[in-house]
């Protein structure tokens, strides 16, 4: 927007403000109800600046974006099953896994997940026949463990409620399918039954909005509505499958967050921000030649209160480029916890060691999942406050007294949950004999530490046993690790030179005859 624009809009609304804060209160009418406020105007719709209005663009745009896609797409394994499948149930369940798994995780991370997954599970009557366990056992490491449970869930459904048939459209993917949205539904049924229906996911997001220059809110409802009919209206209507993978594929490896290969865009002649960067350039270079252009501002559409444009207190930033686009709300910070886990160990019939493991509840946070003992901790508790805590709450488990002193602080463990900052203060207690669990206590089990890493366990908790393992290997070898100065040579045990710390043996060694 110009700057006399904003500061016409600006004055005319210091002229409202300043002439009703100037009058007095009117006193309202014993009885009389309150005047309601004139409601907010509706946005108007967006300008086709924003949008794909021309037929024959949106016609290159298919076939340039289908071309490059053939060419250069990654191979993984979710594409081969798509395009090698002929069983439409097979299909449909091997792309819906993988739609899954990719849900906020990359790539590269899920390819051995989903291969693993289905070689153990290739069809949706294997997976309702396991066991939550079996799930979340091949599911952890891979974060979100409430998609593994959900899966199989609604895979349970449509063997025991649809026949073994998958819903053969979006609408009733969605609708029929627990934990299948709109995304997943129309994912699946582009991918596998060739519908022609358009998607929306982050890629697609960001490839949209640098297209046409979207700068309003892209996480709000109104602007993701506004994305699905984008979509829904460009999408290649012989080939939907391939054209919807085609354009995420474009925002995961081109087109992405930060330093976008535009160079290397199939589609750059479409994207209105690679325009505005473009002529800004060429502006530049007239400046320096003396022939200073104007340079259009695109975020001003000329459509008054158009939803798609930039607020006008975010302008166009020109040191952002086209990463001025897609614009999204600040994130909320996450919700900081605090918890004292504690390693808790035995030795077993061979001598080797063993750790208790617990199982969390089956719902909430990491529902389901195998644990170390441990117990949510207030923001201001002091150590010695929770060492008591915790050794009551270990005492619960293992039936017999805990003495507070006896558990040895290892250190913190910080991991980020997607909406927690979760710190886990980490004791370690060795027991000594036989330990009963407490059979009326949740599950619980002593578990070898090759047997903890097959078990359903989240990244925390092996990171907690990785942390106490390292502190166990210092305490063990406590030179181990240690430099000496170049040129510098190891003293004997009968002897210090000058200047030299005695060790804790030397200084108790009694003292020789001269």
């Amino acid at each position: 927007m110009s700057q006399l624009r904003v500061a016409a809009a600006a004055a005319g609304g210091l002229r409202r403000t300043g002439s009703r804060a100037a009058l007095p209160a009117r006193r309202r009418r014993k009885g009389a109800s309150p005047r309601k406020a004139a409601p907010a105007p509706a946005p108007g719709p967006p300008s086709s600046r924003h949008l794909f209005s021309d037929p024959a663009e949106t016609e290159a745009l298919r076939r340039n974006l289908l071309a490059w896609y053939d060419t250069c797409k990654r191979d993984l394994p979710w594409r081969t099953r798509a395009a090698t499948e002929p069983d439409a149930d097979r299909r449909a369940y091997a792309v819906w896994v993988s739609e899954i798994m990719l849900q906020q995780t990359q790539v590269a991370t899920v390819i051995d997940y989903y291969n693993r997954w289905m070689q153990k599970w290739p069809t949706l009557q294997a997976l309702a026949q396991a066991s939550l366990e079996e799930v979340n056992e091949l599911w952890a490491g891979l974060g979100y463990y409430s998609r593994g449970k959900r899966l199989q869930e609604a895979a349970r459904k449509v063997v025991s409620e649809l026949a073994g048939r998958m819903p053969r459209t979006a609408e009733d993917l969605q609708q029929l399918l627990p934990g299948v949205g709109r995304y997943t539904a129309a994912a699946i049924a582009s991918i596998s039954y060739g519908q022609a229906t358009g998607v929306v996911d982050g890629n697609v997001i960001r490839v949209l909005c640098r297209l046409r220059c979207i700068g309003a809110d892209s996480s709000s409802p109104a602007v993701i509505d506004r994305l699905w009919d984008m979509a829904n209206a460009l999408v290649d209507r012989s080939r939907p499958g391939d054209f919807n993978q085609a354009l995420m594929e474009l925002g995961a490896t081109v087109c992405v967050p930060k330093a976008p290969l535009c160079g290397e865009c199939p589609v750059k002649q479409h994207c209105r921000a690679r325009l505005r960067v473009e002529k800004e350039l060429a502006s530049a270079s007239q400046k320096l030649l003396g022939k200073a252009t104007p340079v259009p501002d695109v975020e001003d559409c000329g459509a008054g209160g158009c939803p798609l444009c930039p607020p006008a207190a975010e302008p166009w930033d020109s040191s952002l480029g086209v990463t001025n686009f897609p614009r999204k709300a600040a994130k909320k910070q996450a919700r900081v916890a605090r918890a004292a886990t504690c390693v808790l160990e035995r030795r077993g019939c061979r001598g080797a060691p063993q750790y208790l493991i617990v199982q969390r509840p089956s719902s909430g946070l990491l529902a389901g999942l195998w644990e170390f003992p441990s117990l949510p901790l207030a923001q201001d508790l002091q150590e010695e406050k929770q060492r008591e805590a915790l050794a009551e709450h270990l005492q619960a488990w293992i039936g017999q007294p805990v003495v507070a002193g006896d558990l040895q602080l290892i250190g913190e463990v910080i991991h980020i949950f997607s909406h927690i900052h979760q710190t886990y203060v980490v004791y370690s207690l060795s027991l000594d004999g036989d330990v009963t669990l407490d059979p009326a206590s949740s599950p619980s089990r002593w578990v070898t530490e090759e047997e903890f890493h097959a078990s359903a366990v989240s990244t925390a908790m092996k990171k907690v046993l990785k942390v106490c393992g390292k502190q166990q290997e210092k305490g063990s070898n406590p030179g181990q690790g240690s430099k000496r100065k170049r040129g510098a040579k190891a003293q004997g045990t009968g002897s210090t030179g000058p200047g030299t710390q005695l060790s804790l043996r030397a200084f108790l060694r009694p003292p020789t005859a001269p």
